[in-house]
C-alpha cells in the first residue's frame, strides 16, 4: 500500500497530539510493515556491516582514520550515502522510514563509522538538501551522495554549544561584493579530517542570528583553513574529530545557505532530523550488544550452569531487550509519521524540499523524545553488557568495552540530553499557545476529576492490553496535571525552572515510549496472533510497569516543588490514583518469559 493511500485512510496526528488524542494501533508503523525494497535494503546494509566492517572492529580502536574513509567510500558506492537524496541529484531519494533503516542498521558497525555516517549524510548533507538553492543542490549533492566528497559540520565554538546563536565567527562583505571573507574556529568537527565541504555558520556584522554557509574545504589550497590535531577521545577513536579554524577564508557570496540571518533556523532544524536519526543510529547497537551477551552468558559456564540460566542474569537480558523492543517501536512509529505528514505537503502541492522541512519540523517534540530516551537506553544496555561480561567486560579484548565507551557520546551531540527534554517540553506549550495541540482543555478536565468523586466500579480488564492501555491514558493526565499546574503558576517563567521541566519531561518521554511499544504489539497481536506475541506482551508490560514507577517519582519531585497545602495533598492523591494497577504485574514472570526466548534463540530475534 502506498503512502499516499495511507495518508488519507488513518487520521494523522499532529507532532505533540499523542499526549491528547488516542491513537489506533492499525495507524501505527512498526518495523513488521517493512515492505519487501525495505527489507532487502536492510539485508544490504546488514550484510555490508558484517562483510566489511564488523571483521575490522578492532583498527577501529586504533584510530585508524583512513579505514573510516575508505568504508564510507564504499558505503558511498552502495549507495547508502544517498538514501534520502532525491534520484535528480544522484541519490536514491528513498523515504524517511527507509532512511531511518539506513541510519538504525549502519549503526550495528561501530560507533566511529555510525559518527561518521550521520554527521555526512545528515547534518552534513541535510542543510544544502532542505535549504540549497536549484544550483548549489546541482552543484554540491551528487558529489555528497555518491561519496565523491564527504561533508561535515561547523557549528559548535569554544563558547558555543548549547547556545549555538552566540558563535563569534565573522562574515566580512568584500567590498566588490562577490565573497566573504569567514573567520573564527570551530571545535568537535566530525569528519573534519577528511571532508571536502563543510556547512559553516559565521555572524554578518551585529546580525541578531547567524548565517549559513557552503565552504569548500581542499589541504592542498586551504584558503585560509587550518585543522587541529586529532582530539583524544573517550570513544569513537577512528571517528575524525578536529578543531577548525578560518582565517579569512573567502567564501563566494552565492554559497550562502538560504538567506542572511537563516544559519539558527538551518541549525535547529537540521539538528531536529539528526535527534531521530540518533535514535536510530543506537538501534543496531543495542541488537549487537544485546546479541554478543545472550552468547557469552549461553557459553559461560560457572557453577556447572550457563550464566544465562541464573535469575540475576535473565533479569539484565529481558530488561536490555525491553530497551531495544520500546526503542524500535517508538523510533518507527514517528518516522512513518514525518513521512506520511512530507506525503501530504506533496500532496498539497508543496515542493519535496519545503515538504521534508516542514514535515520533520511537524514532530520536533517526538525527535528529541527519541533522542534522549533511545540514547540513555543504549548507555544502559552496554552498561549491563560489560557486567554479563564481567572481568572480560572491562577487557578491551572483549566487544563490550569499546561498545559502551562508543555509546556515551550519544547523550551529548545533537544537543545533550538535557537540553533536549527541557526542548520538548517546551516546543509543546508553545504548540498549545499556537492552538496546534489542545492542552488547556484536556488539563481543565484533569483538574475537574481531580476535585471530583472518583469512580469505585472496577472495570473488565480481560482483553488485551485493557489495562495497560487505561493505565497509559492517566498516565498522561499526569503529565497534564504537572504541566498544567506549572504553566498556571508560572506562565513564561517556566523555562528559568529547569529541574521541573526535566522531570516534566520524562513524565511525557515515559507516555510515548511505553505507548509506542503497547500499540506496536496490539497491532502485531491482532494480525498474528495472541500466541506469536507472547514475549513482545511481556516487554511491552515490563516497559510500562517500569514508566510508572519513574512518572510516580518524577511527578511527586515536580509537585511538591511548587504546590504546597491542599493545592499539593489534592495533587498527591490524583497521582496515586492515575499511577495504580488494579492487577499488579508478576515482573519476575515477564522478564522470564522474554529471556528464556533470548536464550533459546542466542540472540536478539524480535
Amino acid at each position: 500500500m502506498s503512502t499516499q493511500t495511507n495518508t488519507k485512510q488513518k487520521d494523522l496526528l499532529r507532532g505533540g497530539q499523542f499526549l491528547v488524542k488516542e491513537t489506533d494501533s492499525e495507524n501505527v508503523f512498526t518495523p513488521e510493515d517493512f515492505t519487501d525494497e525495505q527489507k532487502m535494503m536492510k539485508e544490504s546494509v546488514t550484510e555490508f556491516v558484517d562483510r566489511e566492517i564488523w571483521p575490522r572492529k578492532e583498527e577501529f580502536e586504533q584510530k585508524n582514520y583512513e579505514l573510516t574513509e575508505e568504508l564510507m567510500r564504499k558505503a558511498g558506492e552502495m549507495g547508502f550515502l544517498g538514501v534520502s537524496v532525491p534520484e535528480e541529484y544522484d541519490g536514491l531519494g528513498m523515504g524517511f522510514v527507509t532512511t531511518m533503516l539506513v541510519v538504525d542498521y549502519i549503526s550495528g558497525a561501530t560507533g566511529s563509522f555510525s559518527t561518521a555516517f550521520g554527521a555526512h549524510s545528515g547534518i552534513g548533507t541535510l542543510p544544502i538538501t532542505l535549504y540549497g538553492n536549484e544550483e548549489q543542490k546541482k552543484k554540491y549533492l551528487p558529489k555528497l551522495a555518491t561519496g565523491e566528497w564527504f561533508g561535515a559540520y561547523a557549528l559548535t565554538e569554544p563558547g558555543a554549544g548549547s547556545d549555538a546563536n552566540s558563535g563569534k565567527t565573522k562574515a566580512v562583505l568584500s567590498e566588490d561584493e562577490k565573497y566573504y571573507s569567514i573567520t573564527g574556529q570551530k571545535m568537535w568537527i566530525s569528519n573534519a579530517g577528511f571532508c571536502n565541504m563543510m556547512i559553516v555558520f559565521a555572524r554578518i556584522e551585529d546580525d541578531k542570528n547567524i548565517t549559513g554557509f557552503i565552504v569548500e574545504y581542499d589541504p592542498e589550497n586551504p584558503n585560509g583553513i587550518s585543522l587541529g590535531e586529532e582530539e583524544k577521545k573517550l570513544g569513537i577513536h577512528s571517528s575524525s574529530t578536529r578543531q577548525v579554524f578560518f582565517e579569512n577564508t573567502k567564501v563566494p557570496v552565492e554559497n550562502m545557505l538560504a538567506g542572511r540571518g537563516e544559519g539558527f533556523k538551518i541549525a535547529m532544524n537540521a539538528l531536529n532530523v539528526g535527534r531521530i536519526k540518533l535514535a536510530g543510529a543506537c538501534l543496531d547497537a543495542e541488537r549487537r550488544v544485546i546479541d554478543s551477551s545472550v552468547k557469552y552468558a549461553n557459553d559461560r559456564v560457572q557453577f556447572k550452569t550457563p550464566i544465562a540460566q541464573f535469575g540475576a542474569i535473565k533479569s539484565k537480558l529481558a530488561e536490555m531487550a525491553t530497551s531495544a523492543y520500546a526503542g524500535e517501536s517508538a523510533s518507527y512509529r514517528a518516522a512513518k509519521d514525518i513521512e506520511d505528514r512530507i506525503a501530504l505537503r506533496q500532496e498539497a502541492g508543496a515542493s519535496h524540499q519545503e515538504a521534508e522541512l516542514k514535515g520533520v519540523e511537524e514532530y520536533a517534540i517526538e525527535c528529541s523524545i527519541l533522542k534522549v530516551a533511545v540514547s540513555e537506553d543504549l548507555q544502559n544496555v552496554t552498561d549491563e553488557g560489560v557486567q554479563i561480561f564481567g572481568g572480560m567486560g572491562f577487557s578491551a579484548d572483549a566487544p563490550m568495552e569499546s561498545a559502551w565507551r562508543d555509546a556515551r557520546i550519544t547523550r551529548i551531540y545533537e544537543g545533550t540530553n538535557e537540553i533536549n527534554r527541557m526542548l520538548c517540553v517546551g516546543m509543546l506549550v508553545k504548540k498549545a499557545m499556537k492552538g496546534h495541540v489542545d492542552l488547556l482543555g484536556p488539563a481543565t478536565a484533569v483538574g475537574k476529576e481531580l476535585t471530583g468523586i472518583p469512580s469505585f466500579d472496577k472495570p473488565d480488564y480481560t482483553e488485551l492490553f485493557a489495562e495497560e492501555k487505561e493505565i497509559i491514558k492517566n498516565l498522561k493526565k499526569v503529565f497534564l496535571m504537572v504541566a498544567g499546574s506549572a504553566v498556571q503558576k508560572f506562565g513564561p517563567d517556566l523555562e528559568q525552572h529547569q529541574q521541573l521541566l526535566l522531570a516534566s519531561a520524562d513524565i511525557l518521554i515515559e507516555v510515548y515510549m511505553a505507548e509506542s511499544a503497547i500499540l506496536r504489539t496490539e497491532k502485531n497481536a491482532k494480525r498474528f496472533g495472541e500466541d506469536k506475541q507472547k514475549e513482545q506482551i511481556a516487554m511491552s508490560k515490563l516497559y510500562l510497569y517500569h514508566a510508572v514507577d519513574i512518572i510516580n517519582q518524577k511527578a511527586k519531585e515536580g509537585i511538591v516543588s511548587f504546590a504546597e497545602g491542599d493545592e499539593q495533598r489534592m495533587m498527591l492523591m490524583g497521582l496515586k490514583r492515575f499511577t495504580k494497577y488494579q492487577n499488579q504485574p508478576n515482573v519476575v514472570e515477564l522478564r522470564n518469559t522474554i529471556a528464556d526466548r533470548l536464550i533459546a534463540d542466542n540472540k536478539y530475534s524480535f
